[in-house]
């Protein structure tokens, strides 16, 4: 386990990527959600692996990225936020209902992040669909329930951030993590 490797998590559109942009404006490492980067590749290059296209190709990528994503930081020695982690793609795989999962569960379990991971919990306020998101605020919670029990299944520790303001959960992020 790294623990300077910090996990951002959660459903769609609860705020991950704008609380990652302001840990980033703070000064710190900000790893970039590897999912939604494959999703602008794919439509860009007219490309398959989407996930309402060919959405086992999808979660393969998602996978060979996350690890490669996993190793590239593995070696910091100071505090490195991920949008998103590996056990994401897990409870990706759970959502399609894909079967053939064991290659995500072994890669969860030689890949560990900080034991504590941040959550942000559906948030309907703020919540808003664009060309990358197309689930609906239902489907958004489903997955955020999805997560949540994916990364206490990989045996992580469960920290859900306020619905406050940027600035508060990245400083909520900064107080919390500490130790993790």
């Amino acid at each position: 386990m790294n623990s300077d490797l910090v996990v951002i998590s959660g459903g769609p559109g609860a705020g991950k990527t704008t609380v990652i942009e302001e840990l980033r404006r703070l000064g710190f490492a900000c790893v970039a959600e590897v999912a939604r980067q494959i999703i602008q590749e794919q439509v860009r290059e007219s490309g398959a692996a989407l996930p309402w296209a060919d959405r086992e190709l999808y979660t393969r990528l998602m996978l060979e990225r996350s690890i490669a994503s996993y190793r590239a930081h593995a070696s910091a020695s100071r505090p490195t936020f991920f949008d998103r982690g590996i056990p994401d793609t897990l409870g990706y795989a759970r959502l399609i209902g894909l079967e053939q999962d064991a290659p995500i569960r072994e890669a969860c379990q030689i890949f560990r992040y900080a034991k504590r991971v941040f959550l942000a919990p559906p948030w309907k306020e703020i919540y808003g669909t664009d060309a990358e998101r197309k689930q609906d605020f239902a489907e958004a919670e489903r997955t955020f329930d999805v997560i949540r029990q994916t990364y206490s299944e990989c045996g992580y520790e469960i920290v859900e951030l306020p619905k406050t303001s940027t600035r508060e959960r990245a400083k909520f992020i900064l107080t919390n993590s500490t130790g993790s």
